[in-house]
């Protein structure tokens, strides 16, 4: 499934792996681009697989003219080694009945490369929230039960607040409570297999609505921030006249919502 590229070092024993649900909004794969580009991180190989529908483009993290022609696949995996940390992002859609497939092969070469745990950036339907979801903050977090206690402590420390369990048959208010993740994709696939697995996992999610998720993916992105501190937040004293937002937007942003109207038409 996963193939290296050239000579690149794919040693990715006690790395986090970071990686998107494809979600409503786009926001997880939105954020982990900001992450790839940010990281100026370096691609170590890619996922040749049958579930994802296939597609290629250009370097999407293009720089200079240079490196602006190099091809990008529906599924590669970057690395950064001084944060010891992997990124997966996908670029595609999952084909019919091929998801849990993926995620079978995906949670293999997790446990084949000896990753120690796994960090899943996803999305949910907003406006499919409960009561209890409806209040205070967007974002919520689910954790496998192998989680390590210190993850749990950090989490509290931060006040950040657990997905609510619902009723796994939503008109029937005494069904039994269950995960659910209203447009998120394999989001909560990937979940319920590694706990059946018992794989270390995180899942980091906020509400959101179909538009211009940009500013989603920056929320999202930021809320992950808080907890592994992947750049430093700015501090009082600090340059005030640099831009507010650390994070590095790729280049292939400038065409999120297309390149615009033909001057032809006017």
């Amino acid at each position: 499934m996963f193939v290296p590229c050239g000579d690149a070092d794919t040693d990715l024993s006690g790395f986090t792996l970071l990686m998107p649900a494809v979600s409503v909004g786009n926001v997880g794969q939105l954020a982990t681009d900001l992450i790839i580009s940010t990281l100026n991180m370096c691609k170590i190989g890619y996922f040749y697989t049958d579930c994802l529908v296939p597609m290629v483009g250009n370097n999407p993290y293009a720089t200079a003219e240079e490196n602006a022609a190099e091809l990008s696949t529906n599924a590669e995996v970057y690395s950064l080694r001084s944060k010891k940390l992997v990124v997966l992002q996908l670029r595609s859609v999952f084909i019919k009945y091929k998801s849990v497939s993926f995620c079978e092969k995906l949670l293999g070469w997790v446990r084949s490369s000896g990753c120690a745990r796994v960090i899943v950036l996803s999305s949910s339907h907003s406006y499919q929230r409960n009561d209890k979801q409806l209040c205070g903050t967007p974002f919520r977090y689910l954790l496998t039960p192998s989680m390590p206690k210190t993850v749990q402590n950090k989490m509290n420390s931060l006040n950040w607040k657990e997905m609510e369990r619902s009723p796994c048959i939503p008109e029937i208010e005494d069904s039994d409570l269950c995960v659910r993740v209203p447009g998120g994709g394999i989001t909560k696939l990937l979940y319920d297999e590694s706990c059946s697995r018992d794989i270390q996992m995180a899942v980091l999610l906020k509400f959101v609505s179909e538009g211009d998720n940009i500013p989603d993916a920056l929320g999202l992105v930021e809320y992950l921030n808080e907890w592994l501190q992947i750049i430093k937040p700015r501090l009082q004293g600090d340059d005030t006249t640099a831009s507010p937002l650390p994070w590095k937007i790729p280049s292939s942003w400038r065409l999120l919502f297309g390149s615009g109207l033909p001057p032809a038409l006017f």
